[in-house]
């Protein structure tokens, strides 16, 4: 999941949470709205965890010519 995905789970849960009433049999809004938002903040963190990661790790190779 990248940090798009994430923003974009964190966004539709916020919505879920604070703008709309929605009436899904067997779920509640708002707590489908705070799992949403949870897993988009995961996201987001996961996301700069791995971006930071792959930009730190290069490989360098080095050849003598002689």
């Amino acid at each position: 999941m990248g940090i798009g995905v994430g923003i974009f789970l964190a966004v539709v849960g916020l919505v879920l949470m604070f703008a709309v009433d929605v009436n899904i049999p067997g779920i509640e809004d708002n707590t489908l709205g705070l799992i949403l938002l949870l897993a988009g903040i995961a996201g987001i963190v996961l996301g700069m965890i791995a971006t930071r990661n792959a930009n730190r790790t290069r490989t360098v190779e080095e050849r003598h010519i002689s």
